[in-house]
């Protein structure tokens, strides 16, 4: 194979920066997997590098965190050519290219196997979602010792998955969103309660009578001081999203924007934190309906500008897909 098909972006900007090109095949080496994609989901991350907002990474370069495919060379590793697996996070998009290609190489460390019989499309929607969830509920907000938990920008993708593991845990969740046309759809997927943001919720939950000892936090550093006052006392907030588009927190000063005895965390972690084991666990949940992660539009591999056009837009409803070249 002379050459691939890859999504090229060269410098930042609008969806139309990203431009269908004929490259180089990435070269096998050890300890690095080479797979066939299969398909990929879209992530906020690459929407924010696509914009420039990403300063450690360097144009050009084939964006995308994570895909499914199957192993074209295992790099002298222990998987075997023609396995199944997913692939995400770990400098994928960012360090190296990533996923809006026909072909990827990337470190084993960041490859799954997967063992179910779900469609490629199905489970392009899954790893880098249950991996950013899985480590905001337990790494970051303890969850096994929580009774309830209030995510702001439950419409994102993150926010349904955290939604479904919440409540299959017996978890109370509350959600946001801007939108109140989004509250039936909240309510369908299990929210206990559903608020109207406008950036200002704490005095109305406060004043509701209703509790909750843990945020996730994934509108960002817009909403996160107004966050802080939404939990109880002893409880976590934890900040995973900047869905809100700013990185930084002007004027913060911790001992007047904490309340007394809340703990404020963060959580930006990698491949490692979602084992293999509980990667398959939560596929098989899925699978067999246990689990319900509303799931976003699919797109073909020649629509990746529509597919980054509907997020801009965030009307998702759930995790954009794009398939692999047929």
């Amino acid at each position: 194979m002379s050459s691939v098909k890859a999504w090229v972006i060269r410098e930042p900007g609008a969806a139309e920066q990203l431009r269908l090109e004929e490259v180089p095949p990435p070269t096998a080496k050890l300890g690095w997997v080479k797979i066939r994609i299969r398909a990929f989901g879209l992530n906020r991350s690459e929407w924010f590098t696509r914009r420039g907002d990403s300063p450690s990474v360097v144009f050009p370069r084939v964006l995308g965190i994570e895909c499914v495919g199957e192993v074209l060379d295992a790099g002298g590793t222990d998987l075997k050519v023609g396995s199944r697996v997913a692939a995400m996070m770990g400098g994928m998009g960012r360090q190296f290219d990533g996923s809006y290609a026909e072909l990827t190489l990337v470190p084993r460390a960041c490859v799954f196997e997967l063992f179910d019989g779900l469609s490629w499309d199905r489970l392009a929607a899954l790893p880098e979602m249950l991996q950013t969830t899985h480590g905001s509920l337990h790494k970051g907000l303890q969850i096994d010792a929580a009774r309830s938990l209030l995510i702001r920008g439950g419409t994102s993708s993150i926010g349904l998955a955290a939604l479904a593991l919440s409540k299959a845990k017996g978890l109370r969740v509350g959600v946001t969103t801007r939108s109140g046309r989004k509250r039936g759809q909240l309510e369908a997927a299990g929210a206990d309660e559903v608020w109207v943001d406008d950036g200002q919720l704490a005095d109305r939950v406060r004043s509701s009578g209703v509790v909750y000892d843990r945020v996730l936090e994934l509108i960002g550093t817009t909403t996160l001081l107004d966050s802080l006052h939404c939990v109880s006392a002893g409880g976590i907030v934890c900040m995973t999203g900047i869905l809100g588009g700013k990185w930084t927190l002007d004027g913060f000063e911790p001992l007047v924007d904490i309340p007394s005895g809340v703990k404020l965390t963060a959580y930006s972690g990698e491949a490692a934190d979602l084992g293999q084991a509980e990667l398959t666990r939560y596929v098989e949940l899925v699978e067999t309906g246990k689990l319900r992660v509303p799931a976003g539009p699919v797109f073909d591999f020649e629509q990746l500008i529509d597919a980054h056009r509907l997020m801009d837009r965030d009307e998702a409803g759930g995790k954009i897909v794009v398939k692999g070249i047929a």
